[in-house]
């Protein structure tokens, strides 16, 4: 029980409380089975009633009278949901003091980290997210609000409502579902072992099924010896196609005998990065020719569930440009296997 006013709160045993109001959600444990809300704020108290209440345990339940200044836990909440606002996004009317904002569409969900750090700092308020640069489908939950005591006073609430103004006074959003394009994708694929039919291509399937579950399609896969010049070749091919991206998988480790760093570099790309500090995925290349990304994808995307080429690919079918400064921030949190 939190500590409020007297003249705010009055505890009333629940025998006593026919035709009384509730004055917040009340909530519903079943382990196994069940969490959620048996009655809501606002609820006019019945006789039949009492034996549901006293099963959850509550003896007693509490009339609110807010007193000038307080807002009610589900009032701020929807408050702070709606300063927030952003793009591609809807969200939930107040449930046991929170509202939840889902995307509308599938694609990149982007967060404004320094506003939600900021907010939380305030104490009482809590915004929890996904992380930023999520891949979210239509209906997932990106962001809530809520407030820890059942009530609070305005003056908080108005504080978060002139931060989310200001950087909305800036031409951004605190959050975004960016839409992923679709985008036409080339493949390389290198490797005499592969071209010569010795070896399956084990490459090409896996990659054009993440390109594919994010609206794209590879329209092509050209299979090449380890040969700079065919490789560049074909990277050349696909720049002439008109693709939107261009992915050359294998001979990308320090072999002698690995050219495709090389063949990437000879096309005139501008390279961003040859390496990331991420694992696995710690050998890919990220480049770019004029506007068009080729990226050179180490071995481990083959069979590795995520890599540097997960985090980095979703962000390009988004149209987001990818710099140096991106792949040095995938070390934070980036091992995923030893």
């Amino acid at each position: 029980m939190i500590n409020l006013p007297s003249t705010m709160m009055q505890e009333i045993k629940v025998e006593d409380a026919i035709g009384m109001v509730l004055a917040h959600d009340l909530t519903q444990i079943i382990p196994g089975e069940f969490k959620g809300r048996l009655f809501k704020k606002g609820h006019v108290v019945q006789e039949e009633d009492i034996q549901s209440l006293l099963d959850i345990g509550k003896q007693h339940i509490y009339v609110l009278n807010l007193e000038k200044g307080y807002v009610h836990e589900d009032d701020a909440a929807l408050r702070m949901i709606e300063a927030i606002g952003g793009k591609n996004v809807t969200w939930s009317d107040p449930a046991e003091g929170k509202v939840t904002m889902k995307a509308t569409i599938d694609g990149l969900v982007k967060i404004h980290p320094s506003f939600i750090h900021e907010v939380n700092r305030l104490g009482e308020v809590a915004i929890a997210t996904v992380l930023n640069y999520t891949v979210a489908k239509q209906g997932d939950a990106v962001l809530a609000t809520r407030v820890i005591p059942l009530i609070v006073r305005n003056a908080k609430v108005e504080v978060v409502e002139r931060l989310a103004q200001v950087i909305k006074k800036q031409q951004q959003h605190i959050v975004e579902v960016k839409p992923f394009k679709k985008l036409k994708v080339g493949l390389v694929t290198t490797g005499s072992e592969i071209l010569t039919g010795r070896i399956k291509d084990r490459f090409g399937p896996v990659v054009k099924e993440k390109v594919h579950a994010l609206g794209s399609t590879v329209i092509e896969q050209k299979f090449v010896n380890d040969d700079i010049e065919d490789i560049h070749e074909q990277i050349q091919y696909f720049l002439s196609q008109s693709c939107d991206l261009i992915l050359v998988t294998g001979g990308m480790s320090v072999d002698p005998d690995d050219r495709t760093p090389g063949a990437i570099a000879r096309s005139g790309a501008d390279i961003v990065s040859y390496g990331t500090p991420m694992l696995p995925g710690s050998m890919l290349m990220m480049a770019y020719v004029d506007d068009i990304p080729i990226m050179g994808l180490p071995g481990c995307v083959m069979h590795d569930p995520h890599t540097s080429f997960d985090v980095l690919l979703p962000r390009i079918c988004a149209g987001e440009k990818i710099v140096k400064e991106h792949i040095e921030q995938l070390g934070y949190g980036g091992l995923h296997r030893c």
